[in-house]
């Protein structure tokens, strides 16, 4: 079953499925060290990674297991940043949450206001009843943007990943249908 990659506007931004005019910009904020010191995986030094990463987003819309979209400002069409929700299991009306923002586009809001669009789509469309994501226990900011969304720490993970010899910890987030309901915190720009 297809899942087709929406295109989501907010007030700032536009979420719109990656196309293959974004390797570069896709390239460029995977290589950043400074971008990906919290990730699980190290920063790319290889140009054909977004060749691939770019395949991938088309493979799950075709396999209809999530959806990854390229977010830009709305003003000037700038590349800031991706948002996701992925491992869409329907039968249990679960995703997972991610997104990955370029340093200039850093305290201003644009990665809650871009997660608030896409759990707006979810919730609506895919008839979600949980979604969850994670973050690295020092990445606070991450950690802010989730809480701003309504999300609940429910957990950590110890010692999840290890990242060019560097062992962290991962915090569990959870948001409950009924919780985005009563108030969805995604609703303002943040």
């Amino acid at each position: 079953m297809s899942l087709p990659t929406p295109t989501l506007r907010t007030e700032r931004l536009l979420l719109r499925p990656f196309g293959e005019r974004d390797a570069d910009a896709i390239y460029a904020l995977q290589s950043n060290p400074q971008v990906l010191r919290y990730w699980d995986s190290p920063p790319w030094k290889d140009r054909a990674r977004a060749g691939r990463f770019l395949a991938s987003c088309q493979q799950m819309a075709e396999e209809g297991s999530g959806a990854r979209l390229a977010v830009t400002r709305a003003g000037d069409g700038v590349f800031i940043g991706w948002c996701c929700l992925v491992e869409w299991n329907p039968l249990y009306r679960s995703a997972t949450l991610g997104y990955c923002f370029a340093e200039a586009a850093w305290g201003q809001g644009f990665a809650t206001e871009a997660a608030g669009a896409l759990l707006r789509w979810a919730f609506g469309a895919l008839d979600l009843n949980r979604v969850h994501s994670q973050t690295d226990t020092r990445n606070l900011a991450s950690a802010r943007v989730l809480e701003k969304l309504g999300f609940v720490r429910e957990g950590m993970l110890r010692e999840d990943c290890v990242v060019d010899g560097d062992v962290s910890d991962s915090w569990v987030y959870g948001l409950l249908r009924r919780e985005w309901a009563q108030s969805p915190p995604g609703s303002a720009a943040g």
